[in-house]
């Protein structure tokens, strides 16, 4: 399993807004993509940044969808965030919620 952190930066006053789009346009898009498992969405407290982070099967499903729907995910975006974001790929190692140990690589 791996994770995919996006983290962005939000224009001011605008997090009721993101949620909006997130629960409305962004997770029906992620929840038909092949290998989705999974997204937790982090909010700071002041409201400028936040944090995704979807869990998937493989890096061939995170990244089919890197190259492909996380288009759609961006425009949808386009009105509340403050820049680019910054994304990373990482291997699950642990997880309680999905009872993932961690798989060393024989």
């Amino acid at each position: 399993m791996v994770a995919r952190s996006v983290s962005i930066r939000l224009k001011p006053n605008s997090v009721a807004e993101f949620t909006r789009i997130v629960e409305q346009e962004i997770l029906p898009l992620l929840r038909n993509q092949k290998g989705f498992q999974d997204e937790i969405t982090l909010v700071l407290p002041e409201g400028l940044q936040v944090v995704g982070i979807s869990l998937w099967d493989s890096d061939d499903d995170a990244n089919a969808y890197s190259r492909g729907a996380y288009r759609q995910v961006l425009t949808a975006l386009e009105k509340v965030i403050g820049g680019p974001p910054e994304i990373h790929l990482f291997e699950v190692s642990n997880s309680t919620f999905h009872k993932i140990g961690a798989q060393i690589a024989a």
